[in-house]
């Protein structure tokens, strides 16, 4: 039997965990993998595609980015594409699909299984926002980096007495900045779950202030709703009609506004690729060699159509349809765990 398997969408840490697992459990069944290159686009003009071996996935486990690499292409945008790949598919002889991504890079694989072709998924993404799964592969990587990153700035801010916006990744669901900002000790937290209006932050500030607190932390997601902030318009879109939230600059926004309402010396922090580069947490270590060993399992059993999710501490077969379906939203009772330490 053949295999093939790619990486899709943003990297993050602990792709290269996953590709080790579905490539040393695959070859532990005697079958061949092929390493496809760069997401979806290794699967059109022909196909750019490797064999994998013991040798050439040994070493990788604690190495962030993807050995494959990736690319955020979309076939589903045109019909000739979705011909293409499926035709790359059957002259590459491959015999299964494992596709790891978010849920862009899942929908293609979902595309895929509709039209008849064996496909798994693996849940990858930082946002942690893929239905059926608990956790993403790369998500507790992000936020250990996110609370890192705010253990830094309480001193830097408590020295100089600023309020330090900072804006993490995010684009749907908050989790990132809830779970960073909550290990980090923010001292409020935007999400896109929750419109947050920009004069009750005012007043948190400064009743801060008030109460002798001369530095505050506020974690931003690059995709919070918050009201009083005048925003930039935004046209520029990427393949899957995302549009560009680097673009947005909420951190930014949301910094002046303080500053000119209050009076508060507040700087910004953009975290961006920090929150995607480095070696995965154990955490994401562990999760990815489950999640890549469950995938070829479910290859082995004709269970296609379906994605390795982690419920509770089991991996589970979760529908591809089911986890592409809604983005998976921060839990309410989280976010006010939160907010008690305002």
């Amino acid at each position: 039997m053949k295999i093939g398997v790619l990486t899709g969408g943003g990297d993050c840490p602990g792709l290269n965990a996953a590709i080790r697992a579905v490539a040393r459990r695959a070859l532990s069944y005697g079958w061949d993998v092929a390493g496809i290159q760069n997401g979806w686009a290794g699967m059109l003009d022909g196909g750019t595609i490797r064999p994998l071996t013991a040798e050439s996935v040994s070493g990788i486990l604690h190495l962030g980015g993807t050995m494959l690499g990736t690319s955020r292409t979309n076939p589903l945008k045109r019909e000739d594409d979705m011909e293409m790949v499926s035709d790359n598919f059957r002259r590459h002889k491959l015999e299964a699909l494992v596709a790891i991504g978010g849920d862009d890079t899942l929908s293609v694989a979902a595309g895929l299984f509709d039209r008849g072709l064996p496909t798994v998924g693996v849940p990858k993404t930082m946002d942690n926002d893929v239905s059926g799964t608990d956790y993403c592969i790369g998500f507790n990587s992000a936020v250990s980096t996110v609370a890192d990153a705010l253990d830094k700035l309480h001193t830097t801010a408590s020295a100089h007495h600023r309020v330090l916006v900072v804006e993490v990744m995010g684009r749907d669901a908050g989790w990132v900045a809830v779970v960073g900002g909550l290990a980090g000790g923010a001292d409020y937290v935007m999400i896109p779950e929750e419109e947050t209006e920009l004069d009750d932050v005012v007043l948190h500030l400064e009743g801060r202030r008030q109460r002798g607190k001369d530095f505050s932390i506020i974690v931003v997601s690059e995709g919070a709703k918050v009201r009083g902030a005048m925003e930039r318009e935004l046209h520029e879109v990427d393949a899957f009609g995302h549009v560009r939230l680097d673009q947005r600059a909420i951190g930014e926004t949301v910094a002046r506004e303080i500053q000119r309402r209050t009076g508060f010396e507040t700087r910004v922090t953009v975290l961006g690729h920090l929150q995607r580069g480095g070696s995965p947490t154990v955490f994401d270590r562990v999760l990815a060699t489950r999640l890549g060993v469950a995938a070829v399992d479910y290859v082995k059993e004709g269970r296609f159509g379906y994605m390795a999710g982690l419920q509770g501490d089991q991996v589970v077969p979760v529908s591809l349809r089911v986890a592409v379906s809604a983005n998976r939203v921060v839990d309410k009772g989280l976010y006010e765990l939160a907010r008690i330490f305002y």
